[in-house]
């Protein structure tokens, strides 16, 4: 039942070419720049894994995180809401090349889809899109004189998020803000790994407090001091 792993590279080493991986994060608040750094150095040791799908809010800004992901090549296909944020510059040239694969989904659209795959729900109904591009192919159905367009679930075979603590069990409380898309990504994921500011014993989360319980965690790292995107890139950071 100990879900702890002693290392960032050991907690990442099970992630194969081709996998789907949600990862946490509203800009970099929750964002877990140690997992995805690790991830690239495994594959800048052993050239795996690549051909990734991500599903992040954004598709990564500067040259660390989720953009230093896609400037080695990993990624085939980003699924995200928001592919032009503050400095999109390694998306948005591999994108213009036909390097890599976008698909568009509103954020809310987003977050319901990856919730609706924690809980088993394989479509919903939402107006949002009706009408537009990101519609077509897509079932429309009209209730109480309203068009809307089904949205199917969204799973992925690995979750990387960021928490505040987390017990030998995986329960898990968060940071405010850094909450964002993690607890619905642990849900929907085959495998989640969380890395932690600080690694407790068992019994010292209230039960009350916990956000996201342990069923839906594998295992967690502990990262005392974790790294801020948005400072990373105002000092001009490149990972690797």
């Amino acid at each position: 039942m100990d879900k702890r792993i002693a290392t960032l590279a050991e907690a990442v080493a099970g992630i194969p070419d081709g996998a789907s991986v949600m990862i946490g994060g509203f800009g970099g608040a929750g964002a877990p720049i140690e997992l995805i750094h690790a991830l690239i150095d495994r594959y800048l040791a052993t050239g795996s894994p690549k051909n990734l799908t991500v599903i992040n809010n954004n598709a990564g800004n500067g040259h660390v995180g989720i953009a230093a992901l896609i400037e080695q090549g990993m990624v085939a296909k980003m699924v995200c809401s928001f592919p032009r944020s503050s400095d999109p510059r390694v998306f948005t040239e591999l994108y213009q090349a036909g390097k890599i694969e976008l698909e568009l989904v509103p954020q809310g659209t987003l977050a319901e889809r990856i919730r609706a795959g924690g809980a088993g729900i394989p479509a919903f109904y939402t107006p949002t899109a009706y009408g537009t591009d990101l519609a077509n192919g897509k079932p429309v159905a009209e209730f109480d004189g309203r068009h809307y367009v089904q949205e199917r679930w969204l799973k992925a075979d690995f979750a990387l998020i960021k928490a505040e603590t987390g017990d030998p069990y995986g329960n898990l409380t968060y940071r405010m803000a850094a909450r964002n898309f993690g607890p619905v990504m642990a849900m929907a994921a085959t495998c989640t790994i969380a890395q932690v500011s600080q690694a407790v014993e068992a019994g010292s989360i209230d039960p009350e407090a916990v956000i996201t319980p342990g069923i839906f965690v594998d295992m967690i790292v502990e990262v005392p001091s974790p790294q801020q995107e948005e400072v990373l890139n105002r000092a001009g950071a490149h990972h690797p």
